[in-house]
């Protein structure tokens, strides 16, 4: 037996579960996105919300994600990592970090934050 989700089914799907922390604009990105990669493949996926939330984690903003990635919570403790020098502003910082994710994993950038995959 076989059900054809929605991206409204898909995200309400994200939001319910109670180990995960989507916010409902996250819930949506992710599942637009996971929506276009079946597109883009082909390929029919089965949803798992416990390999999603393996997968992909939320945050509010690109340096929240490098914080966390890195362990750290200033700017001091990635910026090595990043190549990140004193004259640089948010925004080059962020190009950065965002280079440095595309890189490496997956990217989904919506209004009010930003969707990571693992890597």
């Amino acid at each position: 037996m076989k059900k054809t989700m929605t991206t409204y089914d898909i995200a309400h799907e994200l939001i319910d579960d109670e180990n995960a922390n989507w916010s409902r604009a996250g819930a949506f990105a992710l599942a637009e996105y996971l929506e276009e990669l079946e597109d883009g493949t082909g390929e029919e996926m089965e949803f798992d919300h416990v390999a999603i939330r393996c997968d992909f984690s939320e945050y509010a903003s690109l340096q929240e994600w490098a914080e966390d990635y890195y362990g750290t919570g200033s700017k001091d403790g990635w910026r090595w990592v990043l190549d990140i020098t004193e004259d640089m502003d948010d925004d080059e910082i962020d190009d950065l970090i965002r280079a440095h994710i595309q890189n490496d994993g997956q990217l989904i950038e919506f209004d009010g934050g930003i969707i990571v995959s693992s890597f």
